[in-house]
């Protein structure tokens, strides 16, 4: 047995020791650059376009198993004029051998000197990195291996445990160029480094570029990523640094990456400047705002959680300045999105970041707004992306400026899916009074259509029109209730398309600008026949209702009148929206005195017409002279009496009523009038 045992020991020395002497002898004995052509050729005929393995071939066995390449160059297909797509000045890997048996993976250095790549796009669109569309056949399952190790899981690494002491990719470089758009990007000085890099234990990541000439850092842990690569928790705390303003750091982890890939993260944006940003990216065009004080400010924290088939985010948080946004959202369903968004603002002044207004005069200011492009030249809008869409959305803001309008307690919810959303409600206070709306938009065919209704209450029309317009227009409590439908997408369009109804209802104000009563008293001033007065026209009311219809873009204001114990006017005409001009005669009377309004006389049931033309910017107001008349001479001939070569009839028109001595003493002064 001694004997056995012996002969046995020694057999196995000596085919150790064989083994070993292979290990030292074979790499000084076989020339490994010999088979440097045979390594190009398969590479070549694997990737379809040029291999060269440009230096030497180092080859080293025992106690470390290793290879060292150097000036590999992978080159472009052909038509381009970029002859390398990746070059590498050199590559080393160190392995040791002798834990390999016991299926353990210990690497002394895995290093990968100066790799460039080299990105183009021709002008036909053509890329240099596209491989083919060949694919290789899918391969068959296999039945489970009888002879793996129980309790080992199928598809589990074929190693039991890995270390590396160094891994790094130093001086790297991405050049990108796009022929077509004559774009060129670079990404060079690119270093990674991992230390600890095993299964067990979290892996330090040093990341760190230059973008274009800007820097770009990433650093932290991951990992660990377990004995299971892609399956499971991987833990992430990671901080990226760009461009010297931006700081985030990344949080959480990634699950099941390879099978049911999902990840749980929590992402905070610290505080940074998008104005430095802007320049920081090389914008030479400063940004200009009304308030250059704002986008000096902007901090982003959320919660970040989602797989394939949804996406939530929870407890955001966006600070703008001085603004600050809370909010969540969800997504599923990607390929027929649905989304659900609930976001609330605390204060906003929106006027602040808008472009600031040009000074009167300006050439921007006084340039004329091009043409409408025609139906054929404009581009036709697609709405098939809204018919595939699902939403569920609210918004609160509880301060809010636009147009120089101050709102509050801003609330809206939108619904809808299948090309059919209705914005219910849409509710705001303004001015000491409220606004409640409803629209509905439906986007099933290439016509979107809109149906609106808008009711307000208790509105102060006098501050909200000074603010909006920066001009005094009319004052008083303003009550409305307003619905119409719309159809089309350009300004031409939707005005030809308005159609509907409404009323607005004025309390206890006044239209400034126009002095009805003056208008009666002194003619002629009021209407630029005269001299004018100094003080600022106005026309006070108890009661201002304007009802109207629309058709067609066509508003009728049939049935407007004003009240006051002083003064009735009604009006009626047209308003042409799309040619925007006015056709609008109002009819005032006086019912009793005009004391308060600079006038002791009694004037009881003078009828003085008005006429509005001209456009909606510069509306031209005149007296209905001919109606005047006409209706207090209906007779031609009675008229013509009082006339004669030219010069009036004193003693004629003393024998006529009231009514005409006041036309007279109006328009025509007789003769020692001293009115």
């Amino acid at each position: 047995m001694n004997k056995y045992l012996k002969w046995s020991l020694i057999a196995s020395g000596t085919f150790v020791a064989l083994i070993l002497l292979a290990i030292l002898i074979v790499p000084r004995v076989v020339d490994v650059n010999s088979y440097r052509p045979q390594i190009e050729h398969q590479v070549s005929k694997a990737t379809g376009r040029p291999f060269v393995l440009g230096g030497e071939l180092d080859l080293s066995v025992f106690p470390w198993m290793g290879l060292t390449l150097s000036n590999l160059t992978l080159g472009s297909p052909e038509g381009f004029d970029q002859k390398e797509f990746i070059t590498i000045k050199r590559f080393e890997v160190r392995v040791k051998v002798l834990p390999l048996f016991s299926r353990t993976i210990q690497v002394k250095k895995f290093v990968v000197d100066t790799p460039q790549i080299f990105l183009v796009k021709n002008t036909t669109g053509g890329t240099n990195w596209d491989m083919g569309q060949a694919q290789p056949p899918t391969p068959k399952q296999q039945p489970a291996d009888k002879n793996t190790p129980a309790g080992e899981k199928a598809g589990a690494l074929p190693f039991k445990a890995l270390f590396v002491d160094e891994f790094a990719i130093q001086n790297g470089r991405i050049h990108y160029r796009d022929l077509g758009l004559k774009v060129t990007k670079e990404i060079s000085n690119v270093t990674l480094t991992l230390e600890d890099l095993n299964l067990e234990d979290p892996i330090k990541i040093k990341f760190s570029a230059i973008a274009d000439g800007h820097p770009l850092s990433l650093n932290g842990l991951v990992g660990p990523i377990g004995k299971e690569p892609g399956r499971g928790m991987i833990p992430l705390d990671i901080t990226l640094k760009a461009l010297d303003e931006i700081t985030m750091k990344v949080k959480g982890g990634i699950n099941d990456p390879i099978t049911t890939p999902g990840f749980d993260l929590d992402l905070e944006l610290s505080d940074f400047s998008p104005r430095k940003l802007l320049t920081a990216l090389g914008n030479s065009t400063p940004i200009l705002t009304a308030d250059p004080r704002v986008l000096e400010h902007l901090q982003l924290n959320l919660h970040l959680k989602g797989d394939p088939g949804a996406v939530t985010v929870s407890n955001g948080t966006l600070i703008l300045d001085d603004s600050t946004l809370t909010f969540s959202a969800r997504a599923k369903d990607f390929s027929k999105p649905d989304l659900g968004v609930d976001m609330v603002v605390d204060k906003i002044n929106l006027d602040r970041y808008l472009p600031p207004e040009q000074p009167p005069g300006s050439p921007v200011g006084t340039a004329k707004s091009p043409a409408e492009p025609s139906a054929t030249a404009r581009a036709k809008i697609d709405y098939s992306p809204l018919r595939e869409l699902a939403i569920n959305a609210t918004l609160k803001i509880g301060s809010l400026v636009a147009k120089k309008a101050q709102l509050h307690e801003v609330q809206m919810t939108i619904k809808g899916k299948n090309g059919r959303f209705n914005l219910d409600p849409l509710s705001l206070d303004l001015y000491q009074g409220t606004i409640v709306s409803r629209a509905d938009l439906d986007v099933t065919t290439d016509t979107p259509r809109v149906n609106l209704t808008v009711n307000a209450e208790k509105i102060a029309s006098g501050a909200l029109v000074a603010d909006v317009l920066e001009k005094k227009i009319i004052q008083g409590q303003l009550d409305s209730t307003v619905g119409i439908t719309l159809a089309g997408d350009t300004p031409g369009a939707i005005k030809k398309s308005l159609n509907g109804k409404g009323n607005l209802k004025f309390t206890d104000g006044a239209i400034i600008g126009i002095d009805i009563p003056g208008m009666v008293r002194n003619a002629k001033a009021s209407f630029g026949l005269g001299e004018r007065s100094t003080t600022q026209p106005r026309t006070d009311f108890a009661e201002l209702i304007l009802p109207f219809t629309v058709t067609n873009g066509l508003v009728d204001i049939t049935g407007t009148a004003l009240n006051s114990p002083l003064l009735r006017v009604t009006a009626k005409g047209t308003t042409d929206l799309a040619a925007e001009t006015l056709n609008i005669r109002v009819e005032p009377k006086f019912v009793s005195t005009l004391k308060g309004q600079g006038d002791t006389k009694e004037r009881s049931g003078l009828m003085v017409p008005v006429l509005i033309t001209g456009t909606l910017d510069k509306p031209k107001f005149s007296p209905d002279l001919k109606s005047m008349v006409q209706s207090i001479l209906p007779d031609e001939e009675a008229l013509k009496s009082l006339v004669k070569d030219g010069k009036i009839d004193k003693e004629a028109i003393q024998k006529t009523g009231e009514d005409v001595k006041q036309l007279f003493k109006g328009f025509l002064p007789l003769k020692g009038n001293k009115e």
